[in-house]
Order: structure tokens, then sequence, then C-alpha cells
């Protein structure tokens, strides 16, 4: 998956270059000044420490804190998976598995990663459709299609989180006769199939539970994880601007931070890894026009490095420490 990433991050470079006439690499050295780079250091921990907060103050309000820098550890864990995996679906197992080493029921990390996930989606889909009305040059001539889509994409959404919420009982039959007819055809064995059964009932109870239990959590918390994620989603579409500015652009933040909404929903619909491909054609669709020839790929590389790359280096590192076989003696201690 790591290498499908790689491979679809430099097509998405490359259709910078077909879509784009003239487009070229071009390094600048004003993205060494170290304004710029004081600059996107801040903003980098910013970014990652509204990510870890805005998770860990939903536990809080579910009643099941954990180390700040345990959350640390899980910020990253969460970038490098969910990157490198489809629609960023690995990132949530991950932080449920994270989390379920750290004391935290299973049903009550999936209310905490799920609550936390669509605190992000309502702030993103709340936004996008009207800010696509605003900026009349991101349709084209299939405004029309893609403004039906979005709304068609919203309802889906909101669908899936009225069964998963509401009726749950849904939810746990249909997976329970997908794993019944796994029995039938030997791939499970009954034993098996009975504990995962028991343990899937009580956890998604828990699961259902977690979302009454979150706002009966406090104002104080429930706020606080409201307020962490629109910092860190404001944190994540200030980068091009940041960027922009380094270049000698004398750029409004707020259309750079309209695009970057749209480019965000966009990608919440990326089917590949980490919206790699995905991301970099529509980053340099909709900042073509806003930038030369000779600094738009050069933005695209940057942009993704600091708000992905990076992030996923030091992912990668939190990984393989989770994932390395344990010494005895460490076994023994824990």
């Amino acid at each position: 998956m790591a290498v499908l990433f790689i491979g679809l991050t430099a097509l998405g470079i490359l259709s910078v270059y077909l879509q784009v006439e003239g487009a070229r690499w071009q390094w600048d050295n004003a993205l060494l000044n170290p304004v710029f780079l004081l600059s996107a250091f801040g903003l980098l921990l910013v970014y990652f420490a509204a990510d870890g907060l805005r998770l860990w103050f939903t536990l809080k309000a579910l009643g099941y804190p954990i180390r700040l820098q345990d959350m640390a550890q899980l910020v990253f864990l969460n970038i490098f998976v969910s990157n490198i995996t489809p629609l960023a679906t690995g990132g949530g197992v991950a932080q449920v598995w994270f989390l379920r080493r750290h004391a935290v029921p299973v049903g009550v990390a999936m209310s905490a990663t799920t609550i936390r996930t669509v605190l992000a989606i309502l702030m993103i889909f709340s936004a996008a459709p009207i800010l696509w009305t605003w900026l009349p040059e991101l349709g084209g001539s299939a405004r029309g299609i893609i403004q039906t889509g979005f709304w068609l994409a919203i309802g889906g959404y909101a669908l899936g989180f009225f069964l998963v919420l509401f009726k749950t009982d849904w939810l746990i039959r249909l997976l329970l006769a997908l794993m019944a007819g796994l029995c039938r055809i030997n791939f499970l064995s009954y034993s098996r199939f009975v504990t995962i059964k028991r343990h899937w009932i009580r956890e998604m109870r828990r699961f259902s539970r977690g979302f009454r239990l979150y706002f009966a959590g406090g104002w104080f918390w429930v706020s606080a994880s409201v307020l962490s994620t629109a910092v860190f989603l404001i944190a994540l579409f200030s980068f091009p601007a940041l960027i922009f500015w380094a270049l000698g652009y004398d750029f409004s933040y707020w259309i750079a931070l309209a695009k970057m909404v749209v480019t965000t929903f966009i990608m919440y619909f990326s089917p590949t890894p980490g919206g790699s491909g995905i991301a970099e054609g529509v980053f340099g669709r909709f900042f073509s026009a806003d930038l030369l020839t000779t600094h738009l790929v050069l933005a695209v590389v940057v942009w993704r490095a600091l708000t992905i790359y990076f992030g996923m280096l030091i992912g990668l590192a939190v990984t393989f420490h989770w994932l390395r076989p344990k010494p005895a003696s460490e076994k023994i201690g824990a």
C-alpha cells in the first residue's frame, strides 16, 4: 500500500504537468527563508496538537482519558496508516487497536474515533457546497453535475450515520448473518463464531451508547472537542496560503481557505490511499490560474510534504515501534 501511495502520488504530480501548459519543477530559495520555516514549523505544531486534542477531548467526554504522550503517538500512527489505505479506512482501525491496548474498550474506541470523524465531516460537508457556489471558477461546464454529486454524497453520509447510530440492531443482524454464512462454508468455526458473536454484540452496544455518553460527558469536553476540530481544520487549510505568501504572491487567505475546503471534500471520496494522485491533481486544477507555472508543481509538493509526508515519516517509525516483536523482558514487565 505504501508503494501504491508513492506511485499514485507521482501520477498526481504528473497530472499537474499534463493539465497545465508549461508547468515544470523549479525550486525557489524563498522556501528556505527563516520566517517561512519558523511559520511552517509553528503551524505544524498547531496542526498535530489539535489533531490529537480533538480525539483526547472526545475520550474525556466518554470517560476514558489516556495520557497525552500516548495521544502524540496515536496522531502519527493514524496519519501513516490512514494515508496508505483506501478512503482512510485503516486509520480508524489502527486507532481502535491502539486505544484497546490502552484499556479503552473496542466499542468506546469506535465511538470516539467515529465522533471525531463526524465532527470534521460536518464542518467540511456543510461548507463545501456553499463555497463551491461562491467560487464559480471551480465548477466549469460540469458545475450542475458536481453540485448534484455534492448533495447526493452528503445525503449518503447522513443516511449511513443514521443507520449506524439509531439502527444498530440492523448492523448487528447483517454482520451476524455474514459470519453465519462463513460458518456454513467452513471458513469460520462454530466455536469461533459464538465467541465473536458475544464480543461483537457487546462492543456494538457500547458503540451505540457512546454517542449518548458523549453529549452527557459535560459541556466543557464536548465544546473543547468541537473547538479543537475547528482549529485542526483551519491549520490544515492554511498551509497553501503560507506557501503562496513565501513565494511572493499577494494571495487572499480566505480564497485559499475556501479552495482547500472543497479540495478536502473531494478527497473524502477518493478511492486511492490517502487521496494520492487525486489530491495533487485537484490542487493543481484549483490553483493553476493563481500561480506561475514554475511554482505550481513546487507548491503541490511542498503542500503535501507539510500536511502528509512529514507526518507519515514519523508515523512510520511509530508503527514499526508498536508492531515490532516485544522482548521477553518487556512482555513480563507488561
